[in-house]
């Protein structure tokens, strides 16, 4: 999927000379004038960033960057702003944002802001990949098995887990097994690392 990076501005020119950039180095760029017109299109299946203006007309880009937060939604944000607010950029930074530019600004800066935001979104993209993954493998586990890979996990050894669990050696070496098998692991190293990943 092609990224897309969305522009939020209610300056016309401005819209346009953004876009303008964006599109002469092969991105695609999608812009609004209204926030609430953004956050009513949004799909948090794409792939992209947002370009936010800070005052807008009805809901700020602030208060746009805070609505989505609440949605849950990992679209990386660079704000724009006419003004050199100290106190604004750190709330906003703070917030999650990836950069705070002030007009005017370089456009070498802007798409340099935009790749590092475009770069952070395929991760985070992969990583929730790879989380929605390990999760769909861990719900794969019966109870018990859940109880012996906690055990490997811990360092025990499959005497001290069938102790602790009072089942027999065999049961607990299957368990293992069974338990390496769904994982898709081939060590303990690695299914350590899986289950420390995820916190599970």
């Amino acid at each position: 999927m092609d990224p897309i990076v969305y522009v939020v501005d209610d300056d016309q020119a401005m819209v346009e000379s953004l876009s303008w950039i964006i599109e002469s180095v092969g991105l695609k760029a999608k812009t609004y004038t209204r926030t609430q017109d953004f956050l009513d299109e949004y799909n948090p299946a794409q792939h992209g960033c947002l370009l936010l203006d800070v005052r807008m007309p009805g809901m700020s880009g602030p208060e746009l960057q805070l609505r989505l937060n609440d949605k849950g939604a990992t679209i990386p944000v660079i704000f724009i702003s006419g003004h050199g607010d100290v106190p604004l950029a750190v709330r906003v930074m703070k917030g999650g944002a990836v950069d705070f530019l002030t007009k005017p600004f370089n456009d070498q800066v802007l798409l340099e802001s935009i790749n590092k935001a475009l770069r952070l979104d395929k991760t985070n993209r992969e990583k929730q990949q790879e989380n929605a993954q390990a999760e769909a493998k861990f719900a794969l586990l019966s109870p018990r098995e859940l109880q012996v890979m906690h055990g490997i996990v811990a360092g025990k050894q499959n005497k001290v887990i069938s102790s602790e669990l009072k089942i027999s050696l065999k049961t607990v070496e299957a368990h293992r097994a069974s338990v390496m098998k769904k994982m898709s692991v081939r060590s303990v190293p690695d299914l350590v690392k899986l289950v420390l990943t995820n916190g599970i």
